[in-house]
């Protein structure tokens, strides 16, 4: 593999990290700057519109910029967000600064798939994507505990310094190691993006990827004042278990990828929505026990994002039957529809946790979650009442590689 896809590898690390990072340190936030935790939950639904608006419209915007001076804006923007977030006097600044890093977040993994398989044979190009993706990976294994270990120990705001310097590291390594004039598509214009939004099938997929992802973040978005105030563990001592959970999403993965293989993606995704939805109603009686809860988050890190593969498949799927000329464009809207789930879940999350309390976080995401599987058995009918022509070959792994 080129060098240059190590930089790419290296700006997914930074950009997933920053991502994550802020769920470990909501009740950190919350105490310097005086706000409620459901106030400091909201920076997790401000960074996850940026990268819902970012994706589709700044892409569009940006199409006929060259793709390493793109990539270069991309992460002096990221950069730039962190530094922000860094210095942010109060809770209105360090908003904007998530603001900006999500929508450098949602450009560079639309623009990522194309770059990456550019810079290599094309009987490389899936090995290509799954390098520069595995950043996402180990930003959850180590990047975010790290991240999380750094603000409780030296406050929040180095925590965002350490970042941007790693931001700083990724542009140098774009500079030298990218080279210029690297080919892409053309991405699609709004108006194309628009029609895409007209197909009721793919709308169903993008209702179940919402509902399925944002579910789980209802309660993921206020774990640590869960471990912290529920499960009585020290502060310290929540970069471990976010540890824990990223080693599980890591083999989560490759289990949901698997699976959506084995059994197809609809089959794949009501096995993968049943185990997640039990997992939170779980989580709500084993909140209070150390050992107990430790052993939940090892299994919601399993599943919670197991449903990846098999709702990048699908939607792939669906677009080559219900929109052949929009099929990148119908993927990346899906990788919208995440982080539109992202962002409803930790702002629902909030409202549950002012009003009803922070225990009421759990069972509410299992229910929004079995939504999502109710969604997903009724596609499953959908498809059996009315078969299309499926295509011959295999989704291109380009369109199901990327998690954000």
């Amino acid at each position: 593999m080129p060098l240059a896809l190590w930089a790419l590898t290296l700006s997914a690390f930074a950009i997933g990290t920053t991502e994550f990072v802020i769920v470990g340190l909501i009740p950190t936030i919350a105490a310097s700057l005086r706000v409620s935790v459901p106030s400091a939950g909201l920076l997790v639904s401000l960074y996850a519109l940026g990268v819902a608006v970012g994706a589709p419209v700044l892409t569009a915007l940006t199409g006929r910029v060259p793709r390493k001076t793109l990539l270069l804006g991309l992460m002096l923007l990221f950069t730039a967000g962190n530094l922000t977030a860094w210095l942010a006097p109060g809770y209105a600044a360090l908003m904007a600064a998530r603001v900006l890093t999500g929508l450098a977040h949602g450009v560079f993994f639309s623009i990522g798939s194309t770059i990456a398989t550019s810079l290599v044979p094309k009987e490389k190009a899936a090995s290509a994507i799954a390098l520069m993706f595995s950043g996402l990976t180990v930003a959850l294994v180590t990047g975010v505990p790290l991240g999380t270990f750094i603000g409780q120990r030296f406050g929040w705001q180095t925590t965002f310094l350490a970042v941007a310097l790693l931001g700083v590291v990724a542009f140098a390594g774009i500079a030298l190691l990218v080279p210029r004039g690297i080919a892409g598509s053309a991405p699609a214009g709004l108006l194309t993006q628009l029609a895409v939004l007209k197909k009721p099938r793919l709308l169903l997929v993008y209702a179940m990827t919402a509902l399925g992802y944002g579910g789980s973040f209802i309660a993921f978005t206020y774990l640590a004042p869960i471990l912290e105030r529920v499960a009585g563990f020290a502060p310290d001592s929540v970069g471990l278990v976010m540890l824990v959970y990223g080693v599980s999403v890591a083999f989560g993965n490759i289990w949901g990828g698997r699976l959506a293989d084995r059994k197809g993606p609809v089959r794949a995704l009501q096995i993968v929505f049943a185990l997640l939805a039990a997992v939170l109603f779980v989580l709500d009686v084993t909140a209070a026990h150390k050992i107990a809860v430790l052993a939940t988050v090892l299994a919601w890190g399993a599943v919670a994002f197991g449903n990846v593969p098999g709702l990048q498949v699908y939607v792939v799927r669906r677009a080559e039957i219900d929109a052949p000329r929009a099929v990148d464009v119908a993927s990346g809207l899906n990788i919208a529809a995440f982080n539109v789930g992202i962002a409803l879940g930790a702002w629902g999350g909030g409202l549950i946790v002012a009003h009803l309390g922070l225990m009421h976080t759990p069972w509410i995401g299992g229910l929004v979650v079995a939504g999502a599987l109710a969604l997903t058995t009724f596609a499953g009918w959908l498809d059996r009442r009315d078969p299309a022509p499926q295509p011959d070959r295999a989704a291109r792994p380009e369109r199901v590689a990327a998690m954000h």
